[in-house]
Protein backbone atom coordinates (compact mmCIF):
# COMPACT_ATOMS: atom_id res chain seq x y z
CA UNK A 1 0.00 0.00 0.00
CA UNK A 2 1.19 3.49 -0.86
CA UNK A 3 -0.05 6.99 -0.19
CA UNK A 4 -0.68 10.10 -2.28
CA UNK A 5 -1.31 13.62 -1.03
CA UNK A 6 -3.67 15.54 -3.28
CA UNK A 7 -4.82 19.03 -2.28
CA UNK A 8 -4.20 18.21 1.37
CA UNK A 9 -6.15 14.94 1.21
CA UNK A 10 -4.37 11.68 1.98
CA UNK A 11 -5.26 8.97 -0.53
CA UNK A 12 -4.49 5.32 0.21
CA UNK A 13 -3.15 3.71 -2.96
CA UNK A 14 -3.35 0.00 -3.76
CA UNK A 15 -1.85 -1.33 -6.99
CA UNK A 16 -3.45 -4.57 -8.13
CA UNK A 17 -3.78 -6.83 -11.10
CA UNK A 18 -6.91 -5.04 -12.36
CA UNK A 19 -7.89 -3.19 -15.53
CA UNK A 20 -9.65 -0.09 -14.18
CA UNK A 21 -9.30 2.48 -11.42
CA UNK A 22 -11.58 2.18 -8.40
CA UNK A 23 -11.99 5.25 -6.22
CA UNK A 24 -13.85 5.07 -2.92
CA UNK A 25 -14.73 7.45 -0.08
CA UNK A 26 -15.37 5.23 2.91
CA UNK A 27 -17.29 5.55 6.16
CA UNK A 28 -17.19 6.53 8.88
CA UNK A 29 -14.70 9.39 8.48
CA UNK A 30 -14.38 9.82 4.71
CA UNK A 31 -11.16 7.86 4.19
CA UNK A 32 -10.15 8.00 0.50
CA UNK A 33 -8.91 4.84 -1.19
CA UNK A 34 -7.95 4.13 -4.78
CA UNK A 35 -7.13 0.80 -6.41
CA UNK A 36 -5.16 1.12 -9.64
CA UNK A 37 -3.69 -1.21 -12.27
CA UNK A 38 -0.08 -2.16 -11.53
CA UNK A 39 1.04 -0.73 -14.86
CA UNK A 40 -0.27 2.78 -14.14
CA UNK A 41 2.26 5.35 -12.91
CA UNK A 42 1.60 7.51 -9.87
CA UNK A 43 1.36 10.76 -11.81
CA UNK A 44 -1.49 9.41 -13.95
CA UNK A 45 -3.25 8.27 -10.78
CA UNK A 46 -2.71 11.69 -9.20
CA UNK A 47 -4.26 13.43 -12.22
CA UNK A 48 -7.27 11.11 -11.99
CA UNK A 49 -7.74 11.95 -8.31
CA UNK A 50 -7.45 15.67 -9.09
CA UNK A 51 -10.21 15.31 -11.69
CA UNK A 52 -12.46 13.84 -8.97
CA UNK A 53 -11.59 16.30 -6.19
CA UNK A 54 -14.95 18.07 -6.27
CA UNK A 55 -16.78 14.77 -5.84
CA UNK A 56 -14.38 13.57 -3.12
CA UNK A 57 -14.80 16.76 -1.07
CA UNK A 58 -18.57 16.58 -1.39
CA UNK A 59 -18.67 13.01 -0.04
CA UNK A 60 -16.22 13.79 2.78
CA UNK A 61 -18.37 16.78 3.75
CA UNK A 62 -21.42 14.53 3.99
CA UNK A 63 -19.58 12.13 6.30
CA UNK A 64 -18.46 15.04 8.49
CA UNK A 65 -22.05 16.25 8.74
CA UNK A 66 -23.16 12.76 9.75
CA UNK A 67 -20.53 12.70 12.51
CA UNK A 68 -21.90 15.99 13.90
CA UNK A 69 -25.30 14.45 14.51
CA UNK A 70 -26.17 14.38 18.21
CA UNK A 71 -24.95 11.33 20.07
CA UNK A 72 -27.68 8.86 20.90
CA UNK A 73 -29.03 9.27 24.42
CA UNK A 74 -31.50 6.36 24.22
CA UNK A 75 -34.45 8.44 25.35
CA UNK A 76 -38.05 8.57 24.12
CA UNK A 77 -38.54 10.29 20.78
CA UNK A 78 -35.19 9.37 19.25
CA UNK A 79 -35.05 7.73 15.84
CA UNK A 80 -33.56 4.26 15.65
CA UNK A 81 -33.42 1.79 12.76
CA UNK A 82 -34.16 -1.90 12.33
CA UNK A 83 -33.63 -3.59 8.96
CA UNK A 84 -33.60 -0.26 7.16
CA UNK A 85 -36.83 1.05 8.68
CA UNK A 86 -37.00 4.06 10.98
CA UNK A 87 -38.71 3.69 14.37
CA UNK A 88 -39.32 6.04 17.28
CA UNK A 89 -37.89 4.93 20.58
CA UNK A 90 -40.28 4.75 23.54
CA UNK A 91 -38.55 4.16 26.87
CA UNK A 92 -40.67 2.33 29.43
CA UNK A 93 -39.35 2.09 32.97
CA UNK A 94 -40.24 -1.10 34.72
CA UNK A 95 -38.90 -3.29 37.50
CA UNK A 96 -41.45 -6.04 36.94
CA UNK A 97 -40.23 -7.62 33.74
CA UNK A 98 -37.08 -8.56 31.90
CA UNK A 99 -35.36 -5.70 30.11
CA UNK A 100 -35.62 -5.75 26.34
CA UNK A 101 -37.09 -4.22 23.20
CA UNK A 102 -40.39 -4.82 21.40
CA UNK A 103 -41.59 -3.49 18.04
CA UNK A 104 -45.05 -1.90 18.31
CA UNK A 105 -47.40 -0.97 15.47
CA UNK A 106 -44.50 -0.92 12.99
CA UNK A 107 -43.77 2.57 14.34
CA UNK A 108 -42.28 2.33 17.83
CA UNK A 109 -39.49 0.49 19.57
CA UNK A 110 -40.57 0.00 23.18
CA UNK A 111 -37.43 -0.16 25.31
CA UNK A 112 -38.11 -1.76 28.69
CA UNK A 113 -35.47 -0.85 31.26
CA UNK A 114 -35.19 -0.34 34.99
CA UNK A 115 -36.03 3.12 36.27
CA UNK A 116 -32.51 3.84 37.49
CA UNK A 117 -30.82 2.83 34.21
CA UNK A 118 -28.37 5.26 32.62
CA UNK A 119 -27.58 5.87 28.96
CA UNK A 120 -24.91 3.16 28.83
CA UNK A 121 -27.23 0.55 30.33
CA UNK A 122 -30.00 1.43 27.87
CA UNK A 123 -27.52 1.19 25.03
CA UNK A 124 -26.45 -2.28 26.17
CA UNK A 125 -30.07 -3.48 26.18
CA UNK A 126 -30.55 -2.10 22.66
CA UNK A 127 -27.37 -3.74 21.39
CA UNK A 128 -28.29 -7.12 22.82
CA UNK A 129 -31.67 -6.85 21.11
CA UNK A 130 -29.99 -6.03 17.80
CA UNK A 131 -27.68 -9.00 18.37
CA UNK A 132 -30.65 -11.32 18.83
CA UNK A 133 -32.29 -9.96 15.66
CA UNK A 134 -29.25 -10.40 13.43
CA UNK A 135 -28.30 -13.80 14.86
CA UNK A 136 -31.72 -15.11 13.85
CA UNK A 137 -31.02 -14.37 10.17
CA UNK A 138 -27.33 -15.14 9.71
CA UNK A 139 -27.53 -18.96 9.92
CA UNK A 140 -30.40 -18.98 7.42
CA UNK A 141 -28.33 -16.98 4.95
CA UNK A 142 -25.24 -19.16 5.43
CA UNK A 143 -27.34 -22.29 4.94
CA UNK A 144 -28.83 -20.77 1.77
CA UNK A 145 -25.50 -19.77 0.23
CA UNK A 146 -23.22 -22.68 1.18
CA UNK A 147 -24.50 -24.99 -1.61
CA UNK A 148 -24.65 -22.12 -4.11
CA UNK A 149 -21.09 -20.89 -3.52
CA UNK A 150 -19.77 -24.37 -2.76
CA UNK A 151 -18.04 -23.58 0.52
CA UNK A 152 -18.47 -24.52 4.16
CA UNK A 153 -18.46 -21.92 6.94
CA UNK A 154 -17.06 -23.55 10.07
CA UNK A 155 -18.13 -20.78 12.45
CA UNK A 156 -19.45 -17.23 12.51
CA UNK A 157 -19.90 -14.41 14.97
CA UNK A 158 -21.24 -10.91 15.45
CA UNK A 159 -19.34 -7.93 16.84
CA UNK A 160 -19.15 -4.17 16.56
CA UNK A 161 -16.64 -3.01 13.95
CA UNK A 162 -15.62 0.58 13.29
CA UNK A 163 -14.33 0.29 9.72
CA UNK A 164 -15.64 -2.99 8.29
CA UNK A 165 -19.02 -4.59 7.68
CA UNK A 166 -17.52 -8.05 7.84
CA UNK A 167 -14.32 -10.08 7.88
CA UNK A 168 -13.23 -13.60 7.03
CA UNK A 169 -10.54 -15.85 8.46
CA UNK A 170 -9.91 -18.09 5.47
CA UNK A 171 -7.77 -20.54 7.44
CA UNK A 172 -10.31 -21.13 10.22
CA UNK A 173 -13.18 -20.63 7.71
CA UNK A 174 -14.80 -18.26 10.17
CA UNK A 175 -16.68 -15.09 9.30
CA UNK A 176 -17.51 -12.08 11.46
CA UNK A 177 -20.36 -9.66 10.78
CA UNK A 178 -20.88 -6.12 12.04
CA UNK A 179 -23.68 -5.79 14.59
CA UNK A 180 -24.81 -2.54 12.93
CA UNK A 181 -25.95 -4.53 9.87
CA UNK A 182 -29.16 -5.13 11.85
CA UNK A 183 -29.98 -1.47 11.23
CA UNK A 184 -29.58 -1.77 7.45
CA UNK A 185 -31.74 -3.14 4.66
CA UNK A 186 -31.70 -6.97 4.95
CA UNK A 187 -30.19 -7.10 1.45
CA UNK A 188 -27.10 -5.45 2.93
CA UNK A 189 -26.69 -8.29 5.43
CA UNK A 190 -27.06 -10.87 2.66
CA UNK A 191 -24.51 -9.05 0.48
CA UNK A 192 -22.02 -8.99 3.37
CA UNK A 193 -22.54 -12.69 4.13
CA UNK A 194 -21.98 -13.58 0.46
CA UNK A 195 -18.96 -11.26 0.24
CA UNK A 196 -17.25 -12.93 3.20
CA UNK A 197 -18.14 -16.42 2.02
CA UNK A 198 -16.68 -15.72 -1.42
CA UNK A 199 -13.39 -14.99 0.33
CA UNK A 200 -13.29 -18.74 1.03
CA UNK A 201 -12.88 -19.11 -2.74
CA UNK A 202 -10.65 -16.08 -3.28
CA UNK A 203 -8.84 -14.28 -0.46
CA UNK A 204 -8.08 -11.06 -2.36
CA UNK A 205 -10.36 -8.38 -3.78
CA UNK A 206 -9.13 -9.04 -7.29
CA UNK A 207 -10.87 -9.61 -10.62
CA UNK A 208 -11.43 -13.27 -9.80
CA UNK A 209 -13.24 -12.21 -6.62
CA UNK A 210 -15.33 -9.68 -8.57
CA UNK A 211 -16.25 -12.34 -11.13
CA UNK A 212 -17.47 -14.66 -8.37
CA UNK A 213 -19.59 -11.83 -6.92
CA UNK A 214 -21.03 -11.01 -10.35
CA UNK A 215 -21.98 -14.65 -10.78
CA UNK A 216 -23.49 -15.25 -7.35
CA UNK A 217 -25.03 -11.82 -6.65
CA UNK A 218 -25.30 -9.77 -9.88
CA UNK A 219 -26.67 -6.66 -8.12
CA UNK A 220 -23.97 -6.63 -5.44
CA UNK A 221 -22.50 -3.28 -6.51
CA UNK A 222 -25.73 -1.37 -5.94
CA UNK A 223 -26.21 -3.07 -2.56
CA UNK A 224 -22.63 -2.24 -1.60
CA UNK A 225 -23.27 1.39 -2.56
CA UNK A 226 -26.40 1.44 -0.39
CA UNK A 227 -24.54 -0.11 2.52
CA UNK A 228 -21.55 2.20 2.39
CA UNK A 229 -23.68 5.20 1.57
CA UNK A 230 -21.13 6.73 -0.76
CA UNK A 231 -18.95 4.67 -3.06
CA UNK A 232 -17.72 5.70 -6.51
CA UNK A 233 -16.14 3.34 -9.05
CA UNK A 234 -14.45 4.63 -12.19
Amino acid sequence: MGKLMVDGIEVQLFKKNIKNLHLSVLPPNGRVRISAPKRMDDEAIRLFVISKLSWIKKQRSRFENQERQPEREFVSGESHYLWGKRYLLNVIYTNKRKQGVEVRNMTYLDLFVSENSDKEQRQIVMREWYRTEIKALIPLLIEKWEPIIGVKVESWGVKLMKTKWGSCNTVARRIWLNLDLAKKNPACLEYTVVHEMVHLLERLHNERFMAYMDNFLPNWRSTKAELNGLVFDE
